[in-house]
């Protein structure tokens, strides 16, 4: 007698589970390595923009401001520094270590038409805003409407004349 298996979905469907679970298991972490190297995670930031400047904001949890170095050049803004040294583990090794430490750095490009020698830097409850403002020249105006007046000073009606007939 011969035993004949069928294809099964369900077995197939369990299969992928399987195989998706020890992908994203806790020793496999691809955001390491997409998202700047093996350091860790790329320096989290926020960039907005307004009428008036651009706004950066950076994520430096346990970070001394004076540890920590601000260039704007060539259009770009490089935000850099160093954390504590690296950490050894006094008995046994790590299960889990995803606190970041050794430098960083992050560039990004600055829109054209900003003035970075009136940049202001800001540093509270570890979160670095850096405010770039634009140039008086790109920023919105409102430009009013003034009413017409004759040649008297006296303001004409901006209506059409009624057509006689």
């Amino acid at each position: 007698m011969t035993i004949v298996r069928r294809p099964s979905p369900m077995r197939d469907m369990l299969t992928m589970r399987h195989a998706m679970d020890r992908f994203f298991d806790d020793d496999f972490r691809p955001f390491r390595w997409l998202a700047g190297g093996f350091d860790g995670p790329a320096l989290p930031l926020d960039v907005t923009t307004d009428a008036d400047s651009v706004t950066i904001e950076a994520a430096l949890p346990g970070i001394e401001p004076d540890d920590v170095d601000i260039t704007v050049e060539n259009g770009t803004v490089t935000n850099s520094g160093k954390t504590a040294d690296e950490r050894t583990a006094e008995e046994g090794s790590y299960v889990l270590q995803e606190i970041r430490r050794g430098n960083f750095s992050r560039t990004v490009t600055l829109p054209s038409g900003l003035e970075p020698d009136k940049a202001k830097a800001t540093f509270e409850n570890g979160i670095l805003r850096l405010e770039i403002p634009k140039a008086e020249q790109l920023k919105p105006r409102r430009i009013k409407i003034s009413p017409m007046t004759d040649g008297n000073g006296q303001r004409t009606s901006n209506k059409p004349a009624e057509l006689k007939g």
